[in-house]
């Protein structure tokens, strides 16, 4: 409009002559357009600006600029704001914009104002909820996984809790619930419940063990369950529990080297299930902070947020770096250095393995590498230091024997295995 309120009718016609030019249209010149016509007629052409902004924001070009996403972005938000509520789409305009929007603001280290984004979904999402009479709120993840990243791990904790209360009934479609389950986990055990936690990994054991049963689990999947819950179990020395547990991953890893799965399963799904229960590991002692926020336990990586990602990421460089220096110390001072390498490079294996396995193709060669290196290290300092190590390359063993197993390497798989199982049976007789 003009300064007297008038519309610019050359603008407008530039506009519908650009709409009905033959030849493909750039999706500028179709925001532009649309930004024109929205003002002359809002009904038809505010949800077009909305979706085109959309598009624009995450255009190649704009991978690397979240500036200039959160700019286009802010003002999709505010297009669909603007749409009249009496319009059915705009509830779905509005949530999509909201979850376009909250991306940028965590890429630009402006956390609050995504949370409160993600706050606003949840709403959304709660208030559909209840409408519908549907006891699924679709925001929990996202916002369990949002407040995790900054420590917020009893808040994450209820959000899961609630969410896998009102997935439960619909089973195992789509690998969902066990999604669910392992985000859960991960935000109890990171908010010190361990006990709750336990409880949860046996309620997800008990409901894969049937699923494989009816062909909904594959056997890889359920194996890194019990993997996991094992490992739990021996850390709060439950050790009855944990040697059926181990004996029950054995059953499973032998069958997978006699038979291989029951049914086809979707690989890069595998690779993605072990990722997200591989993030559940306590390699370290890292916590989230503000400045620093970490990745949630157990969330997907799709929820991850841009700067949590970002600084997961950064953390490998230092890694490698410290593992070159001890490298050659642990070689002339074992006894001062060589836990200390092996604990390091375990911690870069793991984020590694997280991060490659999270990007849904296959794993990469130096993945497999690490995993290798893993154990010779724990060779090492099994053979320099028989009692600490005798754990160690028992885990490692074991970290080895999961990777071989998503790369359908079963017969070595269940080598590794096995040889781990006579070296925690050692420890125990001890």
């Amino acid at each position: 409009m003009n300064a007297w309120g008038k519309f610019d009718q050359d603008a407008v016609l530039r506009a519908r002559v650009a709409l009905l030019a033959s030849g493909r249209r750039t999706v500028r010149e179709e925001v532009d357009a649309y930004r024109v016509l929205a003002q002359v007629s809002p009904k038809a052409y505010l949800p077009k600006l909305v979706r085109a902004l959309q598009h624009l924001g995450f255009d190649d070009r704009f991978r690397d600029r979240p500036e200039i996403q959160w700019t286009l972005c802010e003002e999709a938000l505010a297009a669909a704001r603007a749409v009249d509520p009496a319009e059915p789409a705009r509830e779905d305009l509005v949530h999509t914009s909201l979850a376009y929007a909250q991306r940028p603001l965590f890429a630009l280290g402006r956390r609050a104002e995504g949370l409160a984004l993600r706050a606003e979904m949840l709403a959304m999402d709660r208030a559909k909820a209840k409408r519908t009479g549907s006891s699924r709120v679709g925001g929990l993840p996202l916002w369990a996984a949002g407040v995790a990243e900054e420590g917020r791990h009893a808040e994450a904790a209820e959000a899961m809790a609630e969410w896998v209360a009102a997935i439960r009934p619909d089973g195992l479609r789509y690998g969902e619930l066990a999604a669910g389950f392992v985000q859960w986990i991960g935000a109890l055990d990171a908010a010190g419940r361990s006990g709750e936690a336990l409880a949860a990994y046996g309620e997800l054991v008990d409901v894969q063990r049937a699923g494989v049963g009816q062909g909904d689990v594959s056997l890889g999947d359920h194996l890194h369950t019990l993997i996991g819950h094992a490992r739990m179990l021996d850390a709060r020395e439950r050790d009855e529990r944990a040697a059926a547990a181990w004996q029950e991953a054995l059953a499973v890893f032998m069958e997978l080297a006699a038979t291989g799965e029951r049914t086809g399963w979707n690989d890069d799904r595998q690779v993605a299930y072990w990722a997200v229960l591989q993030s559940c590991s306590r390699v370290d002692g890292e916590r989230a902070t503000r400045a620093a926020p970490r990745p949630a336990a157990g969330a997907r990586h799709q929820d991850w947020s841009a700067d949590a990602r970002r600084h997961y990421a950064d953390s490998l460089d230092p890694l490698r770096d410290e593992r070159d220096v001890l490298t050659p110390r642990a070689a002339e001072d074992p006894d001062r250095f060589l836990a200390e390498l092996v604990r390091v490079h375990h911690t870069l294996t793991i984020r590694s393995a997280v991060l490659a396995g999270n990007r849904w193709y296959r794993l990469p060669e130096r993945v497999c590498s690490l995993f290798d290196e893993g154990v010779e290290l724990a060779r090492r300092l099994h053979r320099h230091q028989s009692a600490d190590g005798t754990r160690v390359l028992a885990d490692r063993l074991v970290d080895r024997a999961a990777y071989r197993v998503v790369a359908r390497e079963y017969a070595p798989a269940l080598d590794d295995f096995r040889e781990a199982l006579h070296l925690l049976g050692k420890m125990r007789v001890s």
